[in-house]
C-alpha cells in the first residue's frame, strides 16, 4: 500500500501538472529542476505520511496538495476528488435513478421539500414537509444532504427502504420505494406570468437543457405567449454546448455567440448559431443577477450584444474561464482554465481575480449603471458614467454601448428588494413552510384564488409562540411592520400552493412579491422598440457590424 501511494502522489502531480501532456518517453524529458522537485515531493509525503502526530491516509495528503497548487493559479481551476467528480459528472446527465423528490435541511432535519409528479414518491403518497428520519435503518440527523441523496439513489428497479415522520402522526411511517428514473431538470419553472407572457426560470445547463428549452418555448407559445422572461439569477451555467443550444433560439441566423481565446491553438474557436432554431420574434427580457455566470453569461452577454432582448437586474458575477475536465486515475478529475470566454463585441466575461479576496466577496458597482426607480433612463437621466481605461466601451448591433470590463452589466439595473431582519429570521427557521404544512393538514385549500387573511396571520402568529419560534413581544414587534406582514402572508400562500399543487403554482405566487419580476414585466415596451429598430435595419447592414465586431475582437 505504501509504495503505491507513493506512484499515485507522483502519477496524480503529473498529470495535474502538465495535465497529461507527458506521456511515454517524454516524461523523461523533464528538467533535472522538475524531477528533483517531483522526488522532494514524494519525500514530504512519506514524511508526513509517517511522523504526523495522527494518522493520516495517503490519499488525504496527496488530494490537498493537488488543491493547494491548483489554487495558485485562478479562482476556477480545481481538483475532483472521487466523490466531486462522481457528483459533477451525474449533476451533467439528463436522469438518474431515486424516489423523485426535492429535499433540503429543515430545522436540521432532511425534509421533503415537495415530491416530483409521476414518481415513485408521489405515487406513494410522500408529501411535502415530511421528514426523512432514517434510509436503511441509518438515522439521517447526522447526514448531510449530499449524503442522504447518495444513498437514495441507486440502480434502476432496487428498492430503498426509508421512515418517514408526519405532523399529524404519532409513529413514524415505513415505506419502501422502488428507485425509477427521474429527468434532471433544468428549466425548473416554464408558465403563462400573464396572458400573453410566459416565464421561464431556467436553474443550470446540463445535458437535456436545449431540449427543454425547445419543449417550453413551444408549449408556451401553444399557450398564447406574446413576449417572454427568461429568468436566469442564479444560474450558475454548465456545459458550453448546451449555452450554444439555448442561445440557438435567440440570436440572429448564423450570428455569432461566443469566442474562446486561450494560450494554445486549439483554444481559440467561434461558436455561432446553428441555424437549427429560428430567433424567437418576441420581446424578451432576460432577468439575471450576481449569482449569473459563466454559460449563463454568455446566453445573456449574446442576446444583449445583438440587441434580441433587454438585460435587466443586477450586474452578472464575471466567470469567463474555460475549465476543461481532465479524467485521471484513481477516479478522479481536474477542471483546469484553457481559455477565456469573450462575448460576440470582443467583451471579455471573466471579471479580474488579481486578489481571490475581493473577487469572492465582490459586491458589484452600480453607481455608475443605470439604476432603476419606475422612470426610463431619459427621464431619471442615469445614463452610465464610465471610464472606458477600466471598463472599454463595445457596441451592440444597433449601436447601442456596452461594457467590458467582467461579466454582463444589464441595460437596466433593478435591485432586489430587502427583507426586514424579522422576515429573515423567519426565513431562516423554515417558519412559513412549516406552518404552511400545518395549516394544509387542519384546513381544506381548494380554491387557486386563495388568499391568507387577517385571521391566517393571526394564526400565524399563535403558532409562532406556541412552537417555540418567537415570544409573544418578539410577535408583536415583528409584525409592526407592513411589509413584514405582507411578507408572511405571501409566503404561506405560496407554500400552500406547494402543498397543495406543485411547485408551479407556488412559483406563480411568489412572482406578485418579486420586486424584479414585477418591474421586469413594466419594461417589455423598451425590449419591444428593440424589437422593431431590428427589423427596420437591413440584415446586410447587420452581417458588417458584426463582422467589423469580429475583426475587433
Amino acid at each position: 500500500m505504501r509504495r503505491s501511494w507513493r506512484i499515485a502522489a507522483v502519477a496524480v502531480f503529473v498529470l495535474s501538472l502538465v495535465v497529461g501532456s507527458f506521456v511515454g518517453d517524454r516524461l523523461l524529458a523533464l528538467s533535472e529542476d522538475t524531477r528533483q522537485s517531483l522526488r522532494a515531493y514524494t519525500e514530504l509525503i512519506e514524511i508526513a505520511h509517517e511522523r504526523y502526530g495522527t494518522e493520516v491516509e495517503y490519499s488525504d495528503l496527496v488530494f490537498a496538495s493537488i488543491g493547494g497548487m491548483l489554487r495558485t493559479l485562478d479562482p476556477h481551476t480545481s481538483f475532483l476528488p472521487p466523490s466531486a467528480y462522481r457528483s459533477m459528472r451525474e449533476k451533467q446527465q439528463e436522469s438518474f435513478y431515486g424516489l423523485g423528490i426535492l429535499v433540503g435541511a429543515r430545522n436540521g432535519r432532511l425534509t421533503v421539500i415537495t415530491p416530483i409528479e409521476g414518481t415513485p414518491a408521489s405515487r406513494l403518497g410522500i408529501q411535502a414537509g415530511d421528514v426523512i428520519d432514517t434510509i436503511e435503518g441509518e438515522p439521517t440527523e447526522t447526514m448531510t444532504v449530499d449524503e442522504a441523496v447518495d444513498k437514495l439513489k441507486g440502480p434502476k428497479g432496487t428498492q430503498v427502504n426509508i421512515t418517514i415522520l408526519r405532523r399529524g402522526m404519532s409513529e413514524p411511517l415505513a415505506l419502501t420505494v422502488t428507485r425509477a428514473e427521474i429527468p434532471q431538470v433544468t428549466v425548473r419553472h416554464a408558465y403563462m406570468l400573464t396572458p400573453d407572457t410566459g416565464y421561464i426560470w431556467l436553474t443550470d445547463f446540463s445535458r437535456g437543457t436545449g431540449e427543454e428549452i425547445t419543449r417550453a418555448l413551444e408549449s408556451l407559445e401553444q399557450l398564447g405567449m406574446k413576449r417572454l422572461l427568461l429568468d436566469l439569477r442564479n444560474n450558475g451555467g454548465g456545459l458550453l454546448d448546451q449555452a450554444i443550444a439555448v442561445a440557438d433560439h435567440f440570436v440572429p441566423d448564423r450570428a455569432a455567440i461566443v469566442e474562446t481565446r486561450g494560450r494554445t491553438r486549439d483554444s481559440f474557436a467561434q461558436y455561432t448559431d446553428t441555424g437549427a432554431h429560428p430567433a424567437v420574434d418576441m420581446p424578451v427580457v432576460v432577468l439575471v443577477n450576481r449569482g449569473t455566470a459563466s454559460a449563463a453569461e454568455i446566453v445573456s452577454g449574446a442576446i444583449q450584444d445583438h440587441d434580441m432582448g433587454l438585460i435587466v437586474g443586477t450586474p452578472t458575477w464575471g466567470k469567463g474561464l474555460v475549465q476543461t475536465v481532465y479524467n485521471l486515475p484513481y477516479g478522479v478529475g481536474m477542471a483546469l482554465t484553457t481559455a477565456r470566454y469573450y462575448t460576440p463585441t470582443g467583451r471579455l466575461i471573466q471579471r479580474d481575480y488579481t486578489s481571490f479576496y475581493d473577487y469572492y466577496t465582490y459586491a458589484p458597482e452600480t453607481a455608475s449603471t443605470p439604476v432603476d426607480d419606475g422612470e426610463t433612463e431619459e427621464e431619471a437621466g442615469d445614463e452610465p458614467d464610465r471610464n472606458a481605461a477600466d471598463n472599454p466601451v463595445y457596441y451592440t448591433d444597433l449601436g447601442r454601448e456596452v461594457y467590458g470590463g467582467g461579466g454582463i452589466t444589464p441595460d437596466v439595473i433593478v435591485e432586489a428588494d430587502t427583507l426586514s431582519s424579522y422576515s429573515q429570521f423567519l426565513i431562516s427557521r423554515n417558519a412559513h413552510f412549516d406552518f404552511a404544512v400545518d395549516y394544509t393538514r387542519r384546513h381544506e385549500v381548494d380554491d387557486p384564488e386563495w388568499r391568507p387573511g387577517p385571521e391566517v396571520l393571526e394564526e400565524f402568529k399563535a403558532w409562532l409562540i406556541d412552537e417555540g419560534i418567537s415570544t409573544e413581544d418578539e410577535v408583536a414587534e415583528g409584525f409592526e411592520n407592513q411589509e413584514t406582514r405582507d411578507d408572511a402572508l405571501l409566503r404561506i400562500r405560496s407554500e400552500v400552493f406547494n402543498a397543495k399543487w406543485g411547485q408551479d403554482a407556488s412559483h406563480r405566487v411568489r412572482a406578485e412579491g418579486d420586486n424584479q419580476i414585477q418591474r421586469a414585466l413594466e419594461l417589455f415596451d423598451r425590449a419591444n422598440e428593440l424589437l422593431v429598430q431590428r427589423r427596420s435595419v437591413e440584415p446586410e447592414k447587420l452581417a458588417e457590424h458584426q463582422e467589423a465586431n469580429r475583426d475587433n475582437g
